[in-house]
């Protein structure tokens, strides 16, 4: 350290979340800037990397990989870990603004947006993502139990969530022996009956989210055939003229695969995957135990609102789906952080410019920032958060909070075996879990390891090796 750095210290971040925009955000302050700085990372749960560890489906390794950037990202000396830790239970905002010279909140979009339908909490409805952090060995999760005993599954939302939930359901279990899934989840789902899965969009095939490579590996599932509703796929007018308006070669190419799927002869497989479009459902019916015995879905059409969007309204055509179990996946939402505005609207932090916005005085929260879903909504894939991270912590204004913070905030590093400063000062905070200059690893292929919940603390250690 140089002269002028022991004198002034170092700059101190803390970043909360460890996702993909809590990563891209420590990477940016470590590798692409020249100023002495050190990252604090803190996770509720007892391991790293958030939705690429918990959210990305097992069958989809080559996303997983992301982690290994991470890890090296991690293996920086200036770079910290700490899990176990929950930011409100354990310490508090005011606590790590005290400590820091900035804080990074990137705790992304952790719980979905419900259907407001009647019948929405019979036994039977289910979020997605509850379902995908099942399979994925989520410590939170682990112990749900999903009723695989029934036939026909109806997926609400064309996203890659939902088609990743579809997906599962219809891959054979010698197929998922091959990844990574959750032991308890591969038990159950090699004694699944299910045989019949749908799909279900609000708008039309031209509008779907998910992408080609998506729905061509929906066509070539081993243990499922894959069918389309003729009617369904035809493009109305509004749709075939924003079509040929479009230079998107890809929205062309994934009608013509959708194309491809109608009259597709049956090849005998177990299992039937099902892509419905313009439905929406209205109801889940219940049988005399309480259970979802179907869905009631309305036919949409499309118009074209003020901004130019094509939009789903629905018409009087009504129909009835006999299914015995929905998975809603519809949006997701932020949720609060103790001591930090939050716009319960839209279920985000206010922000502006990255800055946590004050919506009382209109005015940024110094050295407070936010970044990835938690920020700007659950939009975009895993990179999309790179290029952001780069924007969100000004480092013009960290200077300025370490002079006028006195330069040392608590500066003195411990090593790489001891608790942090945070752990001495804050005992509610001793049973974190801390990574020192090692890199946290990625989860196992052995998928009897299991991660203990946030509750079961694992006391310090030099690296997490789960």
């Amino acid at each position: 350290m140089s002269e002028s750095e022991s004198a002034m210290g170092r700059y101190r971040v803390a970043i909360v979340g460890s996702g993909p925009a809590g990563f891209y955000a420590a990477e940016y302050l470590l590798k692409r800037t020249q100023l002495p700085i050190d990252v604090d990372m803190f996770e509720r749960l007892p391991v790293p990397f958030g939705l690429v560890r918990f959210g990305v489906a097992p069958d989809h390794q080559k996303i997983k990989a992301a982690t290994r950037a991470f890890e090296r990202i991690a293996d920086d000396p200036a770079f910290r870990f700490l899990g176990n830790v929950e930011i409100g239970r354990h310490l508090s905002i005011d606590e790590l603004r005290r400590h820091y010279h900035a804080v990074c909140l990137a705790t992304g979009a952790e719980t979905d947006r419900s259907m407001g339908i009647p019948g929405e909490d019979l036994a039977g409805s289910h979020a997605a993502t509850e379902f995908v952090a099942w399979y994925n060995g989520h410590p939170d999760y682990a112990d749900r139990a999903f009723d695989l005993s029934v036939e026909r599954v109806a997926v609400v939302g064309v996203g890659n969530v939902a088609v990743d939930v579809a997906r599962i359901l219809c891959r054979l279990p010698e197929e998922l022996a091959a990844t990574d899934v959750a032991d308890h989840a591969l038990d159950a789902l090699r004694e699944s009956r299910v045989r019949e899965v749908y799909i279900l969009g609000r708008r039309g095939p031209a509008q779907a989210a998910f992408t080609n490579a998506e729905v061509r590996e929906l066509g070539a599932l081993a243990g499922s055939d894959v069918d389309v509703v003729s009617e369904e796929i035809d493009l109305d007018p509004l749709s075939q003229e924003e079509v040929a308006r479009s230079d998107d070669r890809a929205l062309r190419r994934k009608l013509e695969i959708l194309r491809g799927f109608v009259g597709r002869p049956s090849a005998g497989r177990p299992r039937k995957l099902v892509l419905r479009f313009l439905v929406s459902p209205v109801e889940l019916i219940g049988d005399d135990r309480g259970y979802v015995s179907a869905i009631r879905l309305v036919r949409n059409g499309l118009y074209r609102d003020e901004r130019g969007s094509l939009r789903a309204k629905p018409t009087d055509r009504t129909e009835v789906l006999p299914v015995g179990m929905v998975f809603r996946s519809v949006g997701y939402r932020g949720v609060p952080v103790p001591g930090v505005p939050f716009d319960d609207r839209a279920g985000c932090i206010p922000t502006v410019a990255g800055r946590v916005r004050d919506p009382e005085t209109g005015r940024s929260l110094p050295g407070l920032y936010a970044a990835g879903w938690i920020k700007r909504g659950p939009t975009g894939v895993i990179g999309t958060n790179k290029p952001e991270a780069t924007t969100r912590v000004d480092l013009r204004r960290l200077e300025t909070a370490r002079r006028d913070r006195g330069g040392t905030r608590q500066d003195s590093r411990a090593s790489p075996g001891q608790a942090r400063h945070v752990r001495r000062d804050c005992p509610r905070a001793r049973g974190a879990v801390s990574a020192g200059s090692n890199a946290p690893s990625r989860r196992p292929r052995n998928r009897s390891s299991r991660v203990p919940p946030p509750s079961e603390p694992r006391g310090c250690s030099r690296s997490l090796r789960r």
